[in-house]
């Protein structure tokens, strides 16, 4: 992701990270080596979706250095993959990986420095060409293959023992990326397989943060003396309309979290992505306004062994129905190594999203806030997130609805 800035309507906006494993194709030729290949014919089972023009221009963007650059300089991001894949060497070591969207190569090398046998690198943006002069540069092109095509066209003519990918996007699943890892698992991987990471929570919480406000709203009211509060309704359509990525504290949230969404990386499917609801009932801690809500996420690198069945999986998407208590945003007793973002971690590039009411509500301490949340997949493209919040307090309903382009 690029570093953002705000607009000139105040609106934080920060461009989205586009996938690269997964749906979409860039231009530019593709990089052949032995042991694998692009399907230029037969088609993938299950199909793969069409690339559309959206798909093109993401992975256009996604060429770009800056990009790159921002992931890899997130210490918690980059190091936190570098010790799981230490963590699970015995997995690793002697073994085929696939990366899916692999990006600058870098956790392709991580699994080659840890004996990987040979790593298949797939990336259909053209940082590809870079992959490979990386690769080359670190005397691993007899171990790391790198491939110049979506996940969906390559061919590899054998199983893998290991899938590795950073597909994680903003609120965990912009960006629909686990569909392509998804399909990685069901052509590729053998019986028992590992997949970095394996599972991943969705938190989601009230908020309050006036500064935000103060800062693109009541600025208005007195601009170097002169009366603008007439621009206050456009102030609040530009800066709240759409979802917001930026970093908040632990001292913003008003409540422990809830989880969801519960993802297992070893049994989920695509459909199950399409539409998420789950049901929540906040407490508040103290009395303040709130804001709106935030959503961050944590990944686990758990080993096969610690998967969940089919049954658990597809009941974790509902969402939990209970508040997450405070050690579920932390490492978890059967967890060796945890991915979060979380306001009260390490800050990451993710950030948090803010999902921004366009009028501030009064809260009282112990006020309880009741709802669901629902968050589908975009019928203009499945990148996009439909997020819509119903929630009861004060003895009034409310409805945010919102879509993250």
């Amino acid at each position: 992701m690029f570093s953002g800035g705000a607009d000139g309507n105040g609106h934080l906006t920060r461009p989205r990270r586009p996938r690269r494993g997964g749906v979409g194709g860039g231009g530019g030729g593709v990089m052949v080596f032995p042991q694998g290949k692009v399907d230029s014919g037969a088609q993938p089972h299950p199909a793969a979706p069409p690339c559309t023009d959206y798909d093109m221009a993401y992975f256009k963007a996604y060429s770009h250095l800056g990009v790159h650059e921002e992931m890899l300089k997130d210490h918690v991001r980059t190091s936190t993959y570098r010790n799981a894949v230490m963590h699970h060497q015995d997995l690793i070591s002697g073994k085929v990986v696939l990366d899916v969207g692999c990006g600058t190569g870098v956790l392709s090398i991580f699994c080659a420095n840890a004996g990987a046998t040979r790593v298949y690198a797939v990336d259909a943006s053209d940082i590809a060409i870079q992959a490979m002069e990386i690769v080359r540069e670190n005397e691993l092109s007899d171990k790391v293959v790198v491939l110049h095509a979506r996940i969906e066209d390559v061919i590899i003519e054998e199983k893998v023992d290991v899938i590795i990918s950073e597909w994680m996007g903003y609120m965990l699943l912009y960006e629909s990326m686990l569909g392509s890892v998804i399909f990685a698992r069901d052509k590729w991987l053998k019986p028992g397989g590992l997949i970095l990471p394996s599972h991943a929570s969705l938190y989601m919480a009230p908020i309050t943060n006036s500064q935000r406000y103060h800062d693109s709203i009541y600025f208005w009211r007195d601009v170097y003396g002169i009366k603008m509060s007439s621009m206050m309704p456009l102030a609040k359509q530009c800066a709240f309309m759409e979802p917001s990525v930026e970093t908040i504290s632990g001292e913003n949230v008003l409540t422990w979290p809830t989880v969801v969404a519960l993802v297992d990386c070893y049994t989920i499917q695509a459909q199950e992505l399409e539409t998420i609801t789950a049901a929540f009932k906040f407490t508040s801690m103290l009395q303040a306004p709130l804001h709106g809500f935030a959503f961050w996420f944590d990944v686990e690198f758990n080993g096969p062994v610690r998967q969940k069945s089919k049954k658990q999986a597809s009941q974790s998407l509902d969402g939990d129905k209970q508040n997450a208590s405070p050690s579920s945003k932390k490492k978890k007793q059967d967890v060796s190594i945890v991915l979060s973002t979380a306001p009260e971690d390490a800050p990451t590039h993710w950030q948090q999203t803010l999902l921004y009411l366009f009028e501030p509500i009064e809260l009282n301490k112990d006020q309880n806030i009741e709802g669901s949340v629902t968050i589908s997949q975009s019928q203009q493209h499945a990148r996009f997130l439909n997020i819509c919040v119903k929630y009861f307090t004060g003895d009034q309903w409310y409805v945010k609805e919102s879509v993250m382009r």
